[in-house]
């Protein structure tokens, strides 16, 4: 009984775990550290095992995320979160799809770790300011301020979000063939004109330390990788990370980059390229995401 309640909300709590880190990996940990809390508990002392089992997992994933974020300071060039392999029907779900964009999980990073926790929370998964005091050890009221200000702070940076759709996987389609034919003006042509391309190496594989902003900018860094790097790709495939539109490069089998553009009204507004290898040698299967339905912190 034990282990299948568990596995019943394993979806919902690799996803909060998932939105608190923006790691795969650290949410797998915090999975693997709250099972084995859970695991010497006697189910008859738990009214609501699903409320028990978010709580643990909310406290793991906010003292993993106190011990990581001296490492992401020191992180070498930027750091992107870990891209997830999503399914299509996640784009039904506008609030989920958006949370886990790497737009707005950029932005989660700039708020310290209770802020990001008591959002994700209140924000994404529509728990109450009394159930997430519960989790993060503070009072309701203070709980009710720190969600405010948070939500002041995401508001304030957040970028305007559309789901992957068929026209988005059109235009990256559109923008893959204009890299290989080298057609910048093109590529322009796809793109906003404030449209911004990070890339996160991690220090260990060549990739831009510093996002690349502006259309012309962009395009010619664009076109420099399609040279040195993506043309030596030996297979390209069309997938969706992150609730974007994507293609995976592999060379030789092995996966290269990942690379997500965010589409609005059209034109490509942001290009998050992934070649860090220690966040694409996870398995490429499709993640299951869920917001426990509408009340996810009881039956």
């Amino acid at each position: 009984m034990t282990e299948d309640a568990f596995t019943e909300h394993r979806a919902l709590l690799f996803t909060i775990a998932y939105e608190m880190l923006g790691s795969a990996a650290d949410a797998e940990d915090v999975l693997q550290e709250s099972y084995l809390r859970w695991s010497v508990v006697d189910p008859d002392t738990v009214e609501h095992p699903r409320a028990y089992l978010v709580r643990v997992v909310t406290r793991q994933a906010l003292n993993h995320l106190r011990a990581v974020r001296a490492r992401r300071e020191e992180y070498v060039g930027t750091w992107l979160p870990e891209p997830i392999r999503t399914g299509p029907a996640l784009g039904e779900d506008a609030v989920l799809a958006e949370s886990v964009s790497m737009a707005l999980m950029l932005v989660l990073e700039t708020l310290n770790p209770t802020e990001r926790a008591v959002f994700v929370l209140h924000d994404v998964f529509g728990y109450t300011h009394a159930e997430i005091a519960a989790s993060v050890g503070k009072t309701e009221v203070t709980v009710r301020q720190i969600a405010h200000r948070a939500r002041r702070h995401v508001q304030a940076r957040r970028r305007r979000f559309e789901p992957g759709s068929d026209a988005g996987r059109e235009i990256v389609q559109r923008f893959l063939l204009a890299t290989s034919a080298g057609a910048i003006q093109e590529l322009m042509d796809l793109m906003a004109p404030d449209v911004v391309q990070i890339s996160d190496g991690g220090g260990k594989v060549s990739a831009a330390r510093r996002p690349v902003t502006g259309h012309a900018e962009v395009a010619r860094y664009v076109l420099g990788v399609a040279r040195t790097s993506i043309t030596a790709a030996t297979r390209i495939e069309h997938a969706t990370y992150n609730g974007m539109p994507a293609a995976r490069f592999l060379n030789d089998g092995v996966l290269d980059w990942v690379v997500a553009f965010e589409i609005h009204d059209g034109r490509i507004t942001g290009i998050y390229a992934m070649r860090n290898p220690d966040k694409l040698h996870r398995d490429d299967a499709v993640r299951p995401l869920d917001r426990g339905e509408q009340r996810p912190w009881k039956p």
